[in-house]
């Protein structure tokens, strides 16, 4: 019963700290709702035209390589420091990993996302 009386513990303390987070924004928050309260607020400028804007393609590129590189260190890293008493199972899995992580970026060289110019 002990697990269950830690686990409770933990569950009321959170819902405590968001009963007291709730309580000292309504004590501490201003209440004065002025029109340049209620205005959209966009980097301290006023806003300008309608609230559709399209995004630009590009940028999913370069998150398309970020995701490939970040994954790439946050797995392979780790699994180096211990990869001696893993076993062959575990670089058969690895060597899986690595061989996804190429085709992504075999992929973004075709595309031509890799090139400096």
């Amino acid at each position: 019963m002990s697990g269950y009386a830690v686990v409770a513990a933990v569950i009321g303390a959170g819902i405590l700290l968001v009963v007291a987070a709730m309580t000292a924004r309504r004590l501490l928050a201003p209440r004065a709702v002025t029109p340049a309260g209620r205005t959209t607020y966009e980097s301290g400028i006023d806003p300008v035209g309608e609230g559709w804007a399209q995004s630009q393609v590009r940028y999913l590129s370069y998150a398309f390589l970020y995701v490939v590189f970040a994954v790439d260190a946050v797995y392979l890293f780790p699994w180096a420091l211990v990869a001696r008493e893993l076993g062959m199972r575990a670089l058969i899995a690895v060597a899986v990993f690595v061989g996804i992580v190429l085709v992504g970026l075999l992929h973004a060289a075709r595309r031509g996302l890799l090139r400096w110019t």
